[in-house]
Formats: structure tokens, sequence, C-alpha cells
């Protein structure tokens, strides 16, 4: 089975998935709740019988909001970088994610941008609005920001990525330039980079920051068949104590999820016993092993 996008964008929520994928879509003028998978045990997330996960798009981009109970929380370390026509669009998101939010930039002008702003909403989820001043390659495109211990290492993982990943580039890269301390010469203020077709956002700062990336938001691969699951497996784990369920952080401290394609539908038979077979074998695994989930 192919898909369509590769990489889906997860969100973690204590209990607030199906609340959330509501709110966007009275954000955003087009959202559509795909699936949902329940709970067929008990799990760390939630009691057999609850909403484990919800699928939803925005603007056609795939989200996938996950009930995994308060053990961690969205930071600003992967943010969502969403690409306006006009000014007046920026105002109206900003109006509807502001309700409860935090600001970490203010809506204004800057000098990269007339119509600009940095905001949580109240989940915790990062988004930078923007005017786009040039053609869209994506309205939405996530961003990841190197801090602290990671500080420096922007190009080198500009260059991993795209060696993990097919049909894989990198795009523009602005560099900061000389007397923009604390930040040095050269380390990068944006980059862009595909992968799977799909485009990325990477950035560095220098300043204090008081976050660094975690599994609040993790990037999901759908992988076709084993194969694809052992290599991209073998390419991105790097922490063998953060290995669960098909879960892995790369080198970075970013977290991956290497999963079958059609993994919601071994999840959600219509045959309960199954489906309850299918997770408790999933919970005692690591890398994911599709032929031992389809034996289930």
């Amino acid at each position: 089975m192919k898909t369509k996008q590769k990489i889906t964008y997860c969100l973690w929520f204590n209990k607030e998935a199906e609340e959330a994928a509501d709110f966007y879509g009275g954000v955003f003028r087009n959202v559509k709740i795909t699936d949902k998978a329940i709970n067929t045990t008990d799990t760390p997330s939630g009691k057999a019988g609850t909403v484990l996960t919800v699928g939803f798009t925005i603007e056609g981009y795939h989200f996938l909001g996950l009930n995994g109970g308060p053990a961690f929380k969205p930071n600003p370390s992967i943010s969502f970088f969403v690409h306006c026509k006009t000014e007046g669009e920026v105002t109206r998101l900003w109006e509807k994610l502001s309700d409860g939010g935090n600001i970490r930039m203010p809506l204004d002008k800057y000098f990269f941008s007339k119509k600009y702003g940095w905001i949580e909403d109240k989940y915790g989820i990062s988004w930078q609005l923007i005017l786009a001043e040039q053609e869209i390659k994506q309205m939405i495109v996530p961003c990841l920001i190197f801090v602290n211990n990671m500080y420096g290492k922007a190009r080198e993982a500009l260059d991993f990525y795209t060696s993990v990943f097919k049909d894989s580039k990198i795009g523009n890269i602005s560099p900061y330039g000389k007397g923009m301390e604390p930040e040095k010469e050269n380390s990068i203020a944006y980059s862009e980079f595909q992968l799977e077709h799909q485009w990325f956002s990477l950035m560095e700062s220098a300043r204090e920051h008081h976050f660094q990336f975690n599994e609040a938001l993790s990037f999901v691969v759908n992988c076709d068949t084993q194969k694809e699951i052992d290599l991209y497996w073998k390419k991105l784990s790097a922490i063998p104590e953060a290995e669960m369920c098909g879960w892995l952080k790369d080198k970075y401290g970013v977290s991956w999820q290497i999963v079958p394609a059609d993994l919601s539908k071994l999840l959600q038979s219509k045959d309960v016993k199954k489906s309850k077979r299918v997770m408790e074998a999933l919970m005692k695994m690591k890398k994911l092993d599709i032929a031992a989930l389809e034996n289930a």
C-alpha cells in the first residue's frame, strides 16, 4: 500500500486529542477527521474503550493526535510554519490561535516578513504564522530549532536527514551574519529541506532556551515493508533506551515512529479479540515486526 504522505506529524496530548482536532477545525478553513483508534486493552495512555488516536488533516496535511497521558508536554523545539497568502489570513489565524494561548513573538512587521507572529495555542502546540511573499511550496511546514547543546549542529543535521530519506534535498539556507551575537557567523538562522517530497525547516539559536526535543511532537514514518522499517530504524535510532513500540530517538533527540502503513487497520479490526492481540504484541516490541503483528 503506497501512502501519499510518507511522514505524518504526531501531536502528543494528555487526553485532549479529540477536543484539539475539533479546535483546529474552528481555526483553519479546511480540517477533516480521517479516523479514530480506540484502545482495545488498558495501556499507559488510557483504559480499554477510550480514544487512543485521532487522525485529521489541516489543509490536506496529515496529523495524528495521540492521547498519551501526562508524560510529555509540547514545547517550541518543533513548531509549524503556516504560510499565508494575505495579511488578513495571518491576522485571522492569530486571533483564533490566541484563545488561551501564549505569545512567543508578537504579531508584527519584521525584517524578514511584513506580517509574522509566533504563538503557542492552548494545547502548547507552536505555530509560526507568516505572510508568504514568494510562491508557497507547502502551506504548513514543521520547523525544528536546534538550541543548547544542539547549537552548531544544524548543517550536519541537514546532511544527515537528507541522506536517510529518499527524494530529499536541501533548499534555501539563510545564515547569520557578522555582529549578530550571540549567534555565530554562518550558523543557520533559517533553512529548508525536503524529505520524501515533504518540506521541513530547521533553525538554530545560541540564546538561552529552556526547552529541548521530546516525544510530545514526533514524526511518523509510514512504511510499506519490513525492509523499509529495518532501514529507517537502523539509520535513525541512536538512543536505545528511547526505543519502544516503534518509537525511537535520533542522535539529535528528535522522536520518530517507524510503523507499518496499515497499522491502524491491524489495531482496529472488527474482531476485537484480534485487535487486542495485536496491541498486546506491539506493546512488547521495540522495532515493529510486521509479520508478528499480522500473525497476532
